[in-house]
């Protein structure tokens, strides 16, 4: 049995939630179906960031989509990864973008797809989606036909 999780810091042990932004605490593991795409989907109901101009919060559920390639996000450091958010002023697209470009360098995925449904904020909601396909392959022209199409 391949034992690639061994290397994992946060999975079954008590952890620290972050401060602060820390993309440090994301961790990934290898694919055991690197022959296969495949859809894995991660929803994040409780996720919470600052307004960087006011500091009151911003409440948002955030659903990641990927096709892995080699590696894997692990879910309790991509957990702790979005509670770092708490005490982070960003707005809701840069938000999104911060996330989609921290697992894009964590686990080069096939593709990717980052949306966050924030909770209306002074009657407006905002739903930022944002996406990425390894360049060169079938998957960039899948990100830029699923952006094409992308409805909320």
């Amino acid at each position: 049995m391949d034992r690639t999780q061994d290397n994992l810091q946060a999975l079954g042990r008590k952890s620290e939630i972050p401060g602060t932004y820390a993309p440090e605490v994301l961790e990934a593991f290898e694919n055991q179906h690197p022959e296969r795409d495949y859809w894995v989907e991660l929803l994040c109901p409780e996720f919470t960031s600052l307004c960087p101009i006011t500091g009151q919060p911003d409440f948002a559920e955030i659903r990641i989509r990927y096709i892995p390639d080699r590696r894997m996000v692990e879910s309790k450091s991509l957990k702790l990864y979005l509670f770092s958010f708490r005490n982070h002023g960003d707005f809701h697209e840069d938000c999104v973008n911060i996330i989609l470009n921290d697992l894009i360098r964590l686990m080069d995925p096939r593709y990717i797809e980052v949306v966050g449904l924030f909770v209306p904020r002074g009657g407006i909601a905002i739903h930022p989606y944002a996406n990425h396909g390894q360049p060169g392959t079938r998957f960039e022209r899948m990100a830029a036909d699923r952006l094409a199409a992308y409805k909320m």
